[in-house]
């Protein structure tokens, strides 16, 4: 071992036993409550994941309550995390591992044949619900290296995938690796920031040849810039005696299983309306005769963005008209009020928290579609 692995473990444990974030999965480290935090931690936010969290262990507080689950309830459940196959993998899990006892294994092999977890998350629940010493490195412990290492290239390249990996490997600390993962993470998370990161702070400043050179600002480098990629989407609103059309996605669709309203993206040289148009014509058979916007609804996904255009939208055609199921499971007309009960992509989502605090959105929800 070199100094640093020998002179870096010591003052992170005692700086995560002394100010480690009270998280629920962490109270007892249940094996199945870690499971399910890091696989709602994967691309994202720990304070949008606590709620969340809470909420599933309330409904399923076990694997067993959560096998005899329904996909509808998982979705919901899961609305607003995004990254929807991370919810269907959970299910698909918890019904294998119902059959085995319902208990999550402490076999790193087991693990990894799991729907959903692979190499990171199998490293993360054996080291942190079983105390097991696999090295975890998340985009936390990336920075603290490049840092702690003065690295001079992006960490995501090979080399320093294989560096990073290979170092955090050698100072864990053997028998304490719940902890010293834990450790690396809460200090990337609380301390080592990427931006204006607080060394007074740091227990492990001293082992930091970034600090030492004054380039912390500077580690990690960056990566050149990718252009943002922009995508522009159409939907539509039908209304008929009070309630909306809403259609069920099909199972291997982007965001498969959600609501939505009918609608999708607009091709070269078309504009918004006559997308939404093309759509309802091609997903339901119905011709639209007027098509009104609502309002644009703006949400940024890992890689994209997406602009959606919202339209009220009428039909040629008489009320008793059916739409047909060209592109969807399944059709159905609801009310605006049990909305809430259906689990739909974010955008659909933002569209209808703006209508229902818009009082004149809700009353011409409420509105007949057809006017002769």
């Amino acid at each position: 071992m070199t100094a640093i692995d020998q002179k870096l473990p010591p003052p992170l444990l005692a700086w995560f036993a002394e100010n480690q974030r009270p998280l629920p999965w962490r109270q007892t480290y249940n094996p199945y409550h870690v499971w399910i935090s890091e696989i709602m931690l994967q691309q994202t936010q720990m304070e949008r994941v606590i709620p969340y969290f809470n909420r599933w262990i309330d409904r399923f507080p076990d694997i067993c309550s959560l096998a005899e689950a329904k996909d509808d309830e998982i979705l919901k459940l899961w609305e607003g995390l995004g990254y929807y196959a991370r919810a269907r993998n959970i299910l698909r899990a918890a019904v294998l591992l119902s059959h085995e006892g319902n208990f999550l294994p402490d076999s790193y092999k087991k693990l990894i044949a799991l729907p959903g977890i692979g190499p990171y998350t199998a490293g993360a629940v054996m080291s942190i619900a079983f105390n097991r010493d696999y090295p975890v490195v998340d985009a936390n412990v990336e920075r603290i290296f490049a840092r702690i290492f003065n690295l001079d290239s992006p960490v995501k390249t090979a080399a320093n995938q294989t560096f990073i990996r290979r170092q955090a490997e050698k100072m864990l600390p053997s028998g304490q690796a719940r902890y010293f993962n834990q450790g690396l993470m809460e200090l990337g998370a609380l301390v080592c920031l990427p931006a204006q990161p607080l060394c007074a702070a740091c227990p492990i400043a001293d082992c930091c040849q970034a600090k030492k050179l004054d380039l912390v600002d500077k580690r990690p480098v960056l990566p050149a810039g990718k252009q943002s990629i922009v995508i522009e989407m159409a939907t539509g609103i039908l209304r008929r005696n009070g309630k909306v059309l809403i259609q069920k996605r099909r199972e291997n669709d982007v965001w498969a299983n959600l609501w939505e309203f009918p609608g999708g993206r607009l091709k070269t040289g078309e504009s918004a309306e006559q997308a939404v148009i093309r759509e309802f014509q091609e997903e339901t058979g119905l011709r639209i005769r007027h098509a009104e916007e609502i309002t644009r609804v703006r949400h940024v996904y890992m890689h994209y963005r997406v602009i959606l255009h919202a339209f009220f939208c009428e039909t040629a055609e008489k009320d008793e008209t059916e739409p047909a199921i060209h592109a969807a499971q399944e059709n159905r007309w609801v009310l605006f009020e049990e909305l809430d009960q259906f689990a739909f992509p974010a955008g659909h989502r933002k569209l209808i928290d703006y209508l229902g605090k818009k009082s004149e959105g809700k009353r011409r929800i409420s509105e007949n579609n057809y006017r002769s």
